[in-house]
């Protein structure tokens, strides 16, 4: 999950492997495989604590560039510790679950959930989150053809990775790893460490690369299901929502799904608003995305949270996994634990587009 330009500020806690993209040390939960020993946080990179120590010395806040590079720096080092975790076993049972033929979403993630293969502390999201029944609720299967937008640390990824590897197919979206040192490269570049943690696991998932001022997708119809989760927030901040929801139309089969998780603002919030703290109105993602051709089939309340007040300093960065105001309130952070999310299946409709 990219996490916009503010996040970047706080280094997410997420940010490990690597999302939604994926994080920094957290206890790696209990579950079937090899013992696994997480390595402590590192300490600040050097070049990140020199960059700190510039801006600072110049009395302002740091630029967009600079905050990349700190990020970028930081992303290298959680990568090489994620690389080290990576034993000759793990690879040899990475592999094999790579190459299982799977017979359905449940059977897969039976195994995959209890998997060791997956990053330190992404299973203590799983109450959260609910990737069993998420999935499911947008009909993904072993068979299916799949694309996720932005992927961010992977947390998604690593379960769809090896599902899809046999039967079905799995892209992913990546901005240029090379190119200005922005969050677009950033995101871009953490989707490049992630795909080269594992040849065995992500080898066949296939990134694909765009342009953020005009982005547009290679497929044409050959998509049974686009996921965009906790990114939706994002596109509004960008100015791209409209252009991205075209693209996923297009790419998608007639009547194939869109599957939209995100942090949901209170019923009468301003989006323009909302949006920059991660948030987003229910009822006008709902308008938004059926202007642009799509049903709504139907909605969960999976991902919903009622201990989620939705106006803390730092918006929805303030609650775990990041927590922005680090050890500030943390325990009554951790209370109320993620954000509300709504969850929406929409269905690629086959009528005409209305015009706006």
């Amino acid at each position: 999950m990219r996490l916009g330009v503010a996040p970047i500020i706080a280094l997410l806690p997420a940010f490990g492997f690597g999302c939604g993209s994926k994080p920094a040390a957290e206890p790696v939960a209990s579950r079937a495989g090899p013992a696994l020993v997480a390595s402590a946080p590192s300490a600040e990179p050097p070049l990140a604590s020199a960059a700190t120590a510039l801006t600072a010395e110049r009395g302002k806040a740091p630029s967009e560039a600079e905050r990349a590079e700190k990020a970028r720096v930081k992303a290298d080092v959680d990568h090489r510790a994620e690389v080290a975790r990576w034993t000759p076993e793990l690879h040899a049972a990475a592999k094999r679950l790579a190459e299982a033929s799977y017979p359905s979403l449940s059977a897969a993630l039976k195994v995959l959930l209890a998997s060791a293969h997956r990053q330190p502390g992404n299973a203590e999201r799983d109450k959260y989150r609910h990737p069993r029944e998420t999935l499911g609720f947008f009909g993904v299967e072993p068979a299916s053809h799949v694309l996720e937008y932005s992927p961010g640390g992977g947390w998604y990824t690593e379960l769809l990775a090896p599902l899809l590897a046999t039967r079905g197919k799995l892209f992913v979206t990546s901005d240029d790893p090379n190119g200005p040192p922005n969050e677009h490269s950033l995101s871009g570049y953490r989707v490049k460490l992630l795909l080269d943690t594992s040849p065995e696991l992500y080898g066949k998932v296939e990134p694909l690369r765009f342009d953020p001022r005009s982005p547009s997708l290679p497929l044409d119809g050959t998509l049974d299901t686009v996921l965009v989760i906790r990114e939706l927030h994002n596109l509004v901040n960008d100015g791209t929502l409209d252009a991205w929801l075209a693209a996923f139309k297009h790419a998608l089969k007639p009547h194939g799904v869109l599957g939209i998780v995100d942090h949901r603002a209170a019923v009468s919030a301003d989006v323009t608003r909302t949006s920059k703290l991660g948030y987003v109105p229910e009822a006008w993602a709902i308008e938004k995305v059926e202007a642009a051709g799509f049903t709504l089939s139907a909605k969960s309340e999976v991902n919903a949270n009622p201990k989620d007040t939705k106006d803390y300093p730092d918006g929805v960065w303030t609650l775990p996994p990041t927590y922005r105001l680090g050890d500030q309130d943390r325990a009554k952070y951790a209370a109320i634990g993620e954000s509300d999310r709504f969850t929406l299946r929409f269905v690629n409709d086959t009528r005409p587009v209305p015009k706006p």
